[in-house]
């Protein structure tokens, strides 16, 4: 897999999906590997919230920031994304990507045909999957390994033609 694109809007490394308790804890949907992702960083969302605590879980991780004080403003934070610049992530390797990467790259074929664009990637435990939308709003999915996605840089994915779902056409 050739080129790395970089993002320079900040990545988003977990959601928060609830509290937890009733002294301003929350619940938290994890995109980093584990919850020594999260650690590594003291404060999210440009300084908004600084981490106290951060715990795994069974479902994920739970959190404590300086300024959540209850539970009642710990419920309004569900659905808050928490980011971090990108300058404070870890290099990558080769062969290696962030989500926020690929998210929205224009995907053709390796023969050069326009088929879409990234939408969102998921884990299902093998590895991870594409989302591409096509250009008439359905969309399908493609294994993110080295025989479906030979290539990826900042101008686009490179899909193996084997690997797309043009199906027909919407009537």
């Amino acid at each position: 897999m050739a080129n790395r694109p970089v993002t320079p809007a900040p990545v988003t490394l977990a959601v928060v999906t609830g509290a937890h308790g009733v002294t301003g804890e929350v619940r938290l949907k994890l995109f980093v590997d584990s919850v020594e992702g999260l650690k590594a960083h003291k404060c999210f969302n440009d300084g908004a919230l600084t981490v106290k605590s951060v715990r795994a879980t069974p479902y994920g991780a739970t959190a404590r920031f300086a300024e959540v004080v209850d539970r009642t403003a710990a419920e309004k934070l569900r659905g808050t994304e928490l980011t971090v610049p990108r300058d404070s992530l870890p290099p990558l390797g080769e062969g290696e990507y962030y989500h926020a990467d690929l998210i929205g790259l224009p995907c053709r074929t390796s023969e050069g045909e326009a088929v879409g664009t990234c939408i969102a990637i998921e884990n299902f435990g093998a590895s991870d999957v594409l989302e591409i939308e096509r250009p008439d709003g359905r969309t399908f999915m493609v294994p993110m390994t080295a025989q479906a996605v030979p290539s990826w840089s900042e101008d686009g994915l490179l899909l193996n033609p084997a690997f797309v779902d043009l199906g027909p056409a919407k009537s």
